[in-house]
């Protein structure tokens, strides 16, 4: 959390600074913008205690007219316009346009009201003024989040060793005495130095993709006991050029090395890099490809990548949306490098993972399917609509399953999950799995906006699990609420460890606005799956259904209102 302490001249303007989100990418930032009131100190006359008046005499016309009247004209030097008439202040205007101090020197006071201001560790937003609750997320300033990971407090300040902390340790000792060594069969790749890649000047407020996004998810793991514990660490590598060429062209590797020498650069307004961005890129996308051939070999069952900066978005020329290298790319190539023949990645991100579509739309031994808000383009990077379906002999390599909307949950990703990741996934029955696990879907992101909690991330992972007998590697991508990506990731790792997702699905009722985007891509995807037509045939009947309940429904609201007006009316015309 930061908190700064803002002097603000009342006479001055202030201007917001731009937001670096993806929406700008679907955020606003609350910042001290527009005119301030000019409330600047107006300079008044002082009272004098006596008499202090000088005598003006009124001699007429200055060309010679002496012989007039002299009028005597007594004037107040202190109180001046407060005592006149304005007559007087029309016959004797000539005297008020002398003053009798010269104020050409004069500066208007300027008066300082402080205004603290202080950034959510959570969440990043800004709030203003004493407060110790964030505003929007309702996490306490001085919350012990980056030391308990999420099982600490929301809403209270960190007050050291907790009873949550004693409780969590007896636990983890009772636990690990019970385990044996193979049952550390999951791995998770991390490596302090990616911590190091950060945005050197801060600018409206701190970047969403940051290094306490890491931080978090590590206390959470370390609390639970999983990780130093149950889960295996793998030794972190930097990957290699030659590597880095399979996925990405030179220009775009020598583009990511160069920053390595500049103290602060940006690819794009919201991807930036400082010195140690390239070092960092590479030892994630080295963790990546280690951990693919690692779990395909057999030597661990699964493991987590527990990694940044994140790569979804990173093509074969461009680094973009935080992300330099593309790590599922690079794990994906690894594990056919170790003998997997197809592989799967399933792209759970709220945005689209453009980068890692744009490097494999032309293969097919390596099977896209990306959920995602898109909402007809509007919504970053604009790309991933169901018409996008692969190329060049290799139609049907990618599934683009677009949310029309925000606010899509639990149902309506498990709903596609059962009647589109699935069926597709098992007819092109993959040797591997990744999952490019972005948690930016998750209940409460301030980019995401959607509702997916850790139980339904648990559930999507133990679908996917059985696929390839257990061997997946789940990739962190997004994230960007502190609790959400540290709650959910645990909900992982848990199920990749071997514990269930809780309790049996029921029967899913997707949304309307989820069951119509269903069914679009699988009016295009059953060109290329077949195996999707007779679940196409049982869901048409259902939206019929359904359009048939709620016209229904609305008819019935309307004749409700009907009801309701002519009541209204006989009653104003009994009272006539």
């Amino acid at each position: 959390m930061g908190s700064e302490t803002i002097k603000t001249g009342r006479l001055a303007n202030g201007e917001a600074q731009k937001s670096v989100h993806k929406e700008r990418r679907g955020l606003s930032s609350n910042g001290m913008n527009g005119k301030h009131e000019n409330l600047g100190s107006n300079r008044a006359g002082t009272s004098s205690s006596g008499e202090g008046y000088d005598l003006m005499m009124n001699t007429g016309d200055v060309d010679g007219n002496l012989d007039g009247d002299i009028e005597p004209v007594f004037v107040c030097k202190k109180a001046r316009q407060g005592d006149l008439t304005f007559q007087d202040i029309h016959d004797h205007g000539d005297f008020f346009d002398e003053d009798e101090e010269d104020d050409s020197d004069w500066e208007p006071v300027q008066k300082h009201v402080e205004l603290i201001k202080w950034f959510c560790v959570n969440c990043t937003m800004v709030n203003l003024g004493d407060g110790v609750v964030c505003d929007l997320c309702g996490e306490h300033k001085d919350s012990g989040i980056l030391r308990l990971g999420y099982f600490a407090s929301p809403s209270s300040q960190d007050a050291g060793c907790s009873e949550v902390e004693s409780e969590m340790k007896g636990k983890n000792k009772e636990m690990h005495s019970q385990l044996s060594a193979s049952n550390s069969s999951t791995a998770i790749g991390f490596d302090q130095r990616m911590l190091l890649h950060s945005e050197v000047q801060m600018k409206s407020h701190p970047h969403p993709e940051r290094s306490d996004r890491l931080r978090a998810i590590a206390a959470s793991l370390a609390t639970a006991g999983l990780f130093p514990g149950r889960c295996y660490p793998i030794s972190a590598r930097e990957i290699t050029r030659e590597e880095l060429q399979m996925v990405h062209s030179l220009e775009h590797i020598q583009d990511v090395e160069l920053t390595s020498h500049i103290f602060s650069s940006y690819f794009t307004p919201d991807t930036y890099a400082n010195e140690h961005s390239a070092c960092a890129a590479r030892l994630a996308a080295g963790l990546c490809a280690d951990l693919a051939s690692t779990i395909f070999s057999g030597r661990v069952k699964n493991g987590f990548a527990m990694v940044r900066p994140p790569g979804h978005h990173a093509g074969v020329r461009e680094a973009m949306g935080f992300c330099l290298h593309n790590n599922a790319a690079v794990a994906a190539l690894a594990a056919q490098a170790a003998g997997a023949k197809k592989v799967l990645i399933v792209d759970w991100d709220v945005h689209h993972g453009n980068g890692t579509q744009e490097i494999f739309d032309q293969n097919k031994s390596v099977l896209y399917i990306s959920l995602h808000r898109h909402e007809g383009g509007k919504f970053y990077p604009g790309t991933g609509s169901a018409n996008e379906v692969g190329r060049n002999g290799a139609e049907g390599s990618c599934v683009n399953i677009p949310w029309s909307r925000g606010g899509v949950g639990d149902n309506d990703y498990i709903f596609a999950f059962q009647n589109l990741v699935l069926p597709i996934a098992t007819e092109f029955a993959p040797d591997f799995t990744i999952i490019s696990a972005g948690f930016d879907a998750a209940r409460g992101d301030p980019l995401g906006c959607c509702d997916v909690t850790p139980a339904g991330y648990s559930r999507m992972t133990d679908m996917l699990y059985t696929l390839t007998g257990g061997k997946l590697l789940v990739i962190l991508e997004g994230g960007y609420n502190l609790r959400s990506i540290s709650s959910s990731a645990t909900s992982v790792i848990k199920v990749l460890l071997g514990e269930g997702p809780g309790s049996e699905l029921g029967n899913i009722a997707p949304s309307r606005a989820g069951l119509q985007t269903v069914l679009e891509v699988m009016k295009i995807q059953m060109n290329f799956w077949p195996s999707l037509g007779s679940s196409y045939a049982k869901l048409q009947s259902q939206w019929g259904a359904y359009c048939n309940t709620s016209e229904k429904f609305l008819r019935a609201i309307f004749q409700f209102i009907r009801y309701l007006m002519v009541q209204i009316y006989n009653a104003l015309l009994s009272t006539l």
